[in-house]
């Protein structure tokens, strides 16, 4: 268990996800960008010693993008597993990242194996794949996003267990950030009360705020010898807003966190 992906559980999050994995059912997680959900199915993966089939979803993405397609060569035609299909005819984690982002009609194709067919029906190759018991299937999206046009359908919601993630405890963030860069406590602490001081603002001057991935970001440009005030504006101040105003604003909390 040394070499897992660091990540501190901050509740029944490993638990819960190992017993879906037993019971052979599909995990869906839900919480705001950059909180640990990634990092979290990677830790798993690795855990469960299974392979991690990971699809960034976006609004191009078809459902060959996932099952596959028919590729041609100089040799003819022949078949190419997308990454859904791999991870059923051999086992593994497929991980849905965002899914919210694909088309509707693209989803449908985790239907019947989201439910206890557990089934990858392949009309261009006339196959029918059964489910392995060490594969499982694993979504994801950011609540914060969802709208009308992008929510999750009830058809395909209802078909997961779920879970909820959120940004860490102040404590929890402090450990996070030494354990995964190495930083001493004070710099943790001071980084975490910038992000405390930022995410007050969300919905007022910022339409996101300093995830956890970006307190990592600025821990590590820090540690490797960079200038506070230039690693939090690049990985916090500047990833956050374009408005000049708004960033002199956040300029501001961070240089007098750091007593400048």
């Amino acid at each position: 268990m040394t070499d897992l992906p660091f990540y501190e559980a901050s509740g029944n999050e490993i638990a819960l996800f190992e017993h879906a994995y037993r019971q052979r059912l599909p995990l869906l997680i839900k919480g705001p960008t950059g909180c640990g959900k990634t990092r979290f199915v990677s830790h798993m993966a690795a855990r469960l010693g299974l392979p991690l089939y990971t699809v960034a979803c976006h609004d191009d993405l078809t459902a060959a993008d996932l099952v596959g397609r028919h590729l041609i060569s100089d040799q003819g035609t022949w078949w190419c597993d997308g990454p859904l299909t791999r991870a059923v005819r051999g086992g593994g984690i497929c991980y849905l990242d965002e899914v919210v982002e694909a088309r509707k009609d693209t989803t449908v194709v985790l239907h019947p194996l989201a439910d206890d067919r557990r089934i990858l029906p392949i009309d261009r190759t006339g196959e029918t794949l059964e489910a392995p018991d060490n594969f499982m299937l694993v979504v994801s999206y950011n609540p914060g996003y969802q709208n009308l046009m992008k929510g999750l359908k009830p058809s395909t919601r209802q078909r997961f267990v779920s879970m909820r993630f959120d940004f860490p405890t102040a404590e929890r963030e402090i450990s996070i950030l030494i354990g995964e860069t190495g930083c001493d406590a004070d710099l943790a602490k001071r980084l975490v009360g910038i992000a405390k001081a930022f995410r007050a603002l969300k919905d007022r001057d910022l339409e996101e705020v300093a995830s956890t991935r970006l307190l990592v970001y600025a821990a590590s440009l820090i540690q490797a010898g960079l200038d506070v005030s230039a690693a939090c504006r690049a990985a916090l101040v500047e990833s956050l807003t374009d408005e000049e105003e708004t960033a002199v604003a956040l300029m501001e909390i961070v240089n007098a966190t750091f007593g400048r």
